[in-house]
């Protein structure tokens, strides 16, 4: 599910999501080796630049949701040790849903760069995103994150998390990024914003056509690797995180954190669509699909749904 390749010569390396008949959804476990690979990265002396991509037709449209039934179920017990790295057997009690603890202890982990959601952010080289079709949810996070985003101009933009499921992870690196007005409207309507859209927001760096994707990425990553010396990069990336440090990055993370860690506490509103039993029974493509339909075409999540007629 990710393969990772680097070339010592050009000192580019690059990390591929390889699922794309799940639209490149990281499982838990490969969300822990893309913070694997990207800390082994970050350390590897023949590593200047570091590319992200999805196989086949989009980037991806968050984590495996799925995977996470269990967890998101009102009913049951469930332990999230696999999130934490500590097996079943090792003697951890893992706190019972209903616990604020529950969930809380795992937004906040989400916000340690070991844990696959915020380990760009720490990244200390040059970090490049190649984006094509869907970039929403947890791949929305790398978008935040990246030091360049590249896009194909088909490309869409958002989090189901302003739709769906849970308040919005993070949501300090996206106002940051694409601005506070843009981004709350995102937040309100819930609609994924274009690529030409994006670049307006400063939040992309350059938008081309499908077939020059590979192409405008190479070119920018084969620039970074022929810049000043890697030492100077860190230097620079040094830089920028204390900025961003210093306008609560961090803080923003914890903040979000917490909120997420309040979902079993909020009460839906009626009809809404949550990620319960009955909704995952259901079949959750069928779900998200109906609920998509409840909006003007322009606003709908699914490439296919937002050519209908109204």
């Amino acid at each position: 599910m990710i393969r990772y390749h680097k070339d010592p010569k050009t000192r580019i390396a690059t990390i591929t999501l390889d699922r794309p008949d799940h639209l490149n959804a990281p499982t838990i476990a490969a969300r822990l080796r893309y913070a694997d690979l990207i800390h082994r990265a970050n350390v590897d002396d023949e590593v200047k630049v570091l590319v992200i991509r999805g196989a086949g037709n989009n980037l991806g449209a968050g984590a495996d949701l799925p995977e996470q039934e269990e967890m998101l179920n009102d009913d049951g017990e469930y332990s999230l040790l696999h999130e934490f790295r500590i097996g079943e057997n090792e003697g951890v009690k893992y706190p019972p849903k209903g616990s604020f603890r529950y969930l809380g202890q795992l937004n906040q982990l989400y916000a340690n760069s070991n844990f696959g959601c915020r380990s760009l952010q720490d990244f200390k080289k040059i970090s490049i995103l190649e984006v094509k079709g869907y970039c929403y949810g947890w791949h929305f996070y790398q978008a935040a994150d990246a030091d360049l985003v590249i896009s194909s101009d088909d490309a869409l933009y958002g989090h189901p998390s302003f739709r769906y499921v849970g308040w919005g992870p993070r949501m300090w690196q996206w106002a940051q990024t694409m601005g506070l007005r843009k981004f709350q409207e995102m937040v309100f309507t819930g609609r994924p914003f274009t690529a030409k859209e994006m670049y307006d927001c400063n939040f992309l760096n350059s938008v081309v056509p499908r077939e020059q994707l590979d192409a405008e990425v190479q070119k920018y990553a084969l620039a970074c690797s022929r810049t000043r010396p890697t030492d100077v990069v860190v230097m620079q990336k040094q830089f920028f995180e204390i900025m961003k440090q210093h306008q609560g990055e961090y803080m923003g993370s914890l903040l979000t954190s917490w909120l997420e860690g309040m979902f079993p506490a909020v009460r839906n509103d009626a009809d809404e669509l949550t990620l319960n039993k009955e909704t995952f029974g259901k079949g959750l493509n069928n779900a998200v699909k109906d609920n998509d339909g409840l909006y003007p075409p322009e606003f709908r999540l699914s490439k296919g749904a937002r050519k209908a007629k109204k």
